[in-house]
């Protein structure tokens, strides 16, 4: 879902901006394409969005499943 989706829920841009601690008009702008969503805060989005909103649809040009796979805690051996 794109931010603009999101948005059209009713109050869903004053949440996320209060949520994330940022201007809804800096929202708009990325909602809008006339900013592009900085990649350090697409994690941020996704969570607050519950997921609805992710990372892939706000910026497809960075490569998430190789930055999930970096992120993704090693298992450890128990019992060892």
């Amino acid at each position: 879902m794109t931010l603009t989706e999101y948005f059209a829920q009713r109050g869903a841009q004053s949440r996320l901006s209060k949520a994330m601690e940022i201007p809804a008009p800096m929202l708009s702008a990325w909602a809008s394409g006339d900013r592009r969503v900085p990649a350090e805060r697409c994690p941020e989005i996704e969570r607050a969005t519950g997921g609805v909103v992710r990372c892939e649809d706000l910026r497809p040009d960075v490569a998430w499943d190789v930055l999930r796979m970096q992120t993704t805690p090693e298992p450890t051996e128990q019992g060892a």
